[in-house]
């Protein structure tokens, strides 16, 4: 079985689906043109496919129907997931000591992947949606993501995967002044420039960056708004919800350099767009950007990724004493919950600045 990307010859929108020996994998083709049908980013809908893939190809080897399948078939499946490629059909042994493929996340990834993919099942007809879930008494659950018409069954138990990997939570990687100082003064181009000036300043998706027009821009604002739409670039935001975020007067001169020096009289919508490839004009892709950083990374020796300046912003903000409703605000996270999970947290230099400010460490009461 493998992954292939396909495009809708009407709406020309992105997806992807599994096959198999005899064409499309038909169960897994239908949730995933369910996905694609509401909207999911390509990117998920790609990441889904890949997990679905795994676990049909499990069921393939081992002789299972994906509708006749048990809890300790999906023990199983983590148990395969953890063992190397080439020792997965058993003939190979596997030594203690040797690293697991799948991180602990990653497994945890793709059995919310096939947990979702038996729910989808279940509207169906197909009864098998309880096999990856448990349930749990009712109470307080956070301040997170609540299901339809949580209000009338809030007291009530509710569902969660019954098998799932405890996984270490692995904190943002941020870049430091110096490191963003260097990736910036490394771009021969003042459109590379901009882009990275602009990650950095607003936490933008560089997917967001991508699709934006010159109208979503305003000067004299100073600010940038971020807008759903669908773009020829194939760039997407993640959120479905319209947002403002100020900028500096800086980046705004660093824009308007840009169009003076580089962009000229081009005709185009786009913000950022092929000035030196063809075709000329056309909106910069998600390949051309990353064959940038790629270059960025071997001029400056600092192996990043763009997303990491959405991690840096979102990071230096909140040190730097921003509410974090104001931080979630700008990041474009439907509830402050996300925020405060990813970004929320203290190295012990942010927790020493803190209690320094609050005089913890003079003027004690107590002789040491």
């Amino acid at each position: 079985m493998h992954v292939v990307r396909v495009l809708s010859p009407i709406s020309r929108r992105e997806s992807w689906t599994v096959l198999g020996d005899d064409g499309p994998v038909a169960p897994v083709e239908r949730y995933l043109a369910y996905l694609t049908d509401i909207e999911r980013s390509p990117n998920t809908v790609k990441a889904y496919a890949h997990d679905l893939k795994d676990w049909f190809v499990f069921l393939g080897r081992r002789g299972l129907d994906w509708r006749a399948v048990h809890l300790e078939d999906v023990a199983e499946f983590v148990s395969w997931l953890r063992r190397p490629p080439l020792a997965r059909n058993g003939a190979v042994t596997v030594l203690p000591s040797v690293e697991h493929h799948c991180a602990e996340s990653t497994v945890n990834r793709k059995l919310s992947a096939v947990s979702a993919f038996y729910q989808h099942a279940a509207r169906s007809g197909v009864d098998l949606a309880e096999l990856m879930v448990t349930w749990q008494p009712g109470g307080r659950r956070g301040t997170g993501w609540k299901p339809f018409l949580h209000h009338i069954t809030k007291g009530g138990p509710h569902a969660r995967r019954a098998i799932a990997l405890n996984a270490p939570r692995n904190l943002p990687r941020v870049l430091t002044a110096n490191e963003v100082q260097a990736i910036l003064d490394a771009c021969g181009r003042l459109r590379d420039r901009f882009l990275f000036a602009l990650l950095h300043e607003t936490g933008m998706r560089v997917g967001e960056a991508l699709g934006l027009r010159h109208e979503d821009l305003a000067a004299a604002e100073r600010e940038v708004v971020v807008v759903p739409r669908d773009n020829d670039n194939g760039a997407r935001t993640k959120s479905q919800r319209r947002r403002s975020i100020p900028v500096s007067a800086e980046l705004i001169r660093l824009y308007a350099d840009y169009l003076h020096t580089e962009y000229g009289d081009l005709d185009s919508d786009y913000v950022f767009v092929n000035l030196w490839a063809s075709p000329h004009g056309r909106p910069w892709s998600y390949p051309a950007v990353y064959d940038l950083v790629c270059r960025l990374r071997r001029r400056t020796g600092i192996d990043f990724d763009p997303h990491w300046c959405r991690h840096t912003a979102a990071t230096r903000m909140l040190r730097d004493g921003v509410p974090i409703e104001v931080v979630s605000k700008i990041l474009g996270h439907a509830d402050l919950t996300v925020t405060s999970t990813v970004y929320g947290h203290l190295t012990v230099e942010d927790a020493r600045r803190v209690l320094e400010k609050a005089g913890w460490f003079t003027g004690n009461e107590v002789t040491l």
